[in-house]
């Protein structure tokens, strides 16, 4: 058997299988873990689709790693402005609703 986080290579008899606890939680297979690189703490969503629950990594949006890069190093948010074209700095102010001092 076969993991990668773009594609799974399985067939029903070597299939990753879980067990619902009495607290209805589950326990994702190691190799499904690291195909997709999940770690503790990781947010996942859930989504019925067809009678399959779907499970799916939760990204946070971006304007909540903007603020997180905008707290840790202001330097590096004009940086990624720069790099991308974009005034990611007054992005960040506009979300704090502060100005150019904010920074």
């Amino acid at each position: 058997m076969s993991l990668t986080a773009k594609h799974m290579v399985l067939d029903n008899e070597h299939m990753p299988t879980t067990t619902v606890s009495s607290r209805y939680q589950i326990t994702l297979p190691a190799e499904v873990r690291k195909a997709l690189g999940i770690k503790p703490g990781d947010r996942l969503e859930v989504e019925v689709e067809g009678g399959r629950i779907v499970l799916r990594l939760a990204r946070p949006p971006i304007r909540d790693l903007l603020k997180k890069l905008q707290g840790e190093s202001p330097e590096a948010i004009r940086e990624v402005g720069e790099a991308t074209g974009h005034d990611a700095a007054a992005y960040v102010r506009a979300l704090r609703g502060g100005d150019e001092d904010d920074l």
